[in-house]
């Protein structure tokens, strides 16, 4: 079989919730080792986000635990496939200096604590380059480390608001409304990866590590992109529902039995869709005629198009526009829908992974296919503490030395 990219590559995952989390996760699919150093009987917050909750087999005697009495946290397994779980405490000396034996071997260190505080643990960049002077080391927070807001905790919810994205999502003329899906902690995420995967590209020409900061504010605000144009111009983005600020039709129709999204936005798309849904008198009509005039008439297009679409269901209009016609058009799912149809299924998007504590775990994959390596998880994910005697071990620990850390309080008890 082919060799994952990241392969031999080694993460020290500090992180806790999804902006870190995500981040690894990206380099896991990519075969990273990606080893999550969690707080002692507490682990990742992640771990507790719920309900719903799933419970261990209770007949499971191996190693780690569940941190929650409530159980295992699904939304917790899909930031943390395929990954090992050490619980260091760090506020002990021998709980620190495990973690450093852990970093010198180590190629990338993430951590998304508020300004400062990894500093004051002693595991800021410089403590632990002195340990591994090429570690790639990246530091996630809300704000950045600079500005006066670099003090302010943070979080998605928060995110969403300060980059604007709120301010464009929801009716025309209701409430501003957060993206159902935390997405400011996801667009920093995927920064982050692309940045510890360039880092150690250059790592790879000069031999020399790098250091990586961003916040999630700076990371939202790219991909504001066509609500960016607007305001560069003077013109102040609002809320549209589904409609687009720049092209039309292009955005969400009721059907007899559901929604439709058509994305015909173009002049040769626009005329075969008017030809396809029988209405070529739309074409011809002059408040559409162009993309531009379509956009400045877009109330008016919606009630034309409106009308027409709720004359069949959402299967009838995908097969004749889609499939018949060629068309940009698609159903609108929900999300057990959107995880289980013929397309996800045909790609093997979502499939299962056997978890000794937990039974069969479902996991969506990560969408990079290579053609000269290989991608994807391996690894269930893991149970609070589960590798730390196991990663202790390869580090050089003894029985002895792993009883002495125990007593320490470095490591919890058994």
């Amino acid at each position: 079989m082919d060799a994952h990219v990241l392969d031999d590559i080694t993460v020290v995952d500090l992180t806790t919730f999804v902006t870190g989390g995500f981040a690894t996760l990206m380099l896991a699919n990519q075969g990273a080792e990606v080893i999550k150093v969690e707080r002692p009987g507490a682990g990742d917050d992640n771990r507790h986000s719920g309900p719903p909750f799933v419970d261990p087999d209770p007949d499971y005697d191996g190693p780690g635990r569940t941190a929650d009495e409530n159980g295992e946290s699904p939304y917790f397994w899909t930031i943390n496939y395929d990954k090992l779980s050490v619980e260091f405490n760090l506020k002990t000396e021998s709980g620190l200096e495990a973690l450093y034996d852990l970093v010198a071997e180590a190629d990338v260190v993430i951590e998304n604590f508020r300004p400062g505080t990894a500093e004051r643990l002693g595991v800021g960049y410089d403590d632990l380059r002195d340990v591994n002077d090429d570690l790639v080391y990246c530091s996630i927070s809300a704000f950045g480390e600079t500005g006066p807001w670099s003090s302010r905790p943070g979080y998605d919810l928060l995110v969403q608001g300060t980059s604007g994205i709120m301010s464009v999502t929801g009716p025309e003329d209701g409430d501003p409304v957060k993206v159902g899906l935390p997405q400011t902690d996801l667009i920093t995420a995927m920064w982050a990866a692309f940045g510890v995967v360039g880092a150690l590209f250059r790592r790879e020409r000069t031999g020399e590590g790098d250091r990586i900061e961003l916040g999630m504010h700076d990371a939202a605000l790219p991909w504001l992109t066509k609500q960016a144009g607007k305001a560069f111009v003077g013109e102040e983005p609002t809320r549209m529902g589904t409609k687009d600020p720049v092209l039309a039709p292009y955005q969400t129709y009721p059907t007899a039995d559901g929604y439709l999204n058509v994305g015909c936005a173009n002049q040769k798309l626009w005329g075969e869709l008017c030809a396809a849904i029988g209405r070529p008198d739309l074409g011809d009509d002059d408040r559409f005629a162009s993309n531009p005039d379509r956009v400045e008439h877009m109330d008016e297009l919606e009630a034309e198009l409106s009308e027409v679409f709720r004359e069949r269901t959402t299967d009838e209009w995908v097969e004749l526009l889609a499939e018949d016609h060629g068309l940009p058009v698609a159903p609108l799912y929900d999300v057990p829908k959107a995880l289980d149809n013929e397309q996800t299924e045909a790609r093997g998007v979502v499939r299962e992974i056997e978890h000794p504590a937990l039974g069969t775990v479902p996991v969506i994959e990560h969408p990079l296919n290579y053609e000269n390596a290989t991608a994807g998880f391996e690894g269930a994910p893991p149970l609070l503490g589960e590798d730390t005697e196991a990663i202790l071990g390869e580090l050089g620990y003894d029985a002895a030395d792993i009883d002495a850390l125990r007593d320490e309080g470095a490591i919890p008890d058994r």
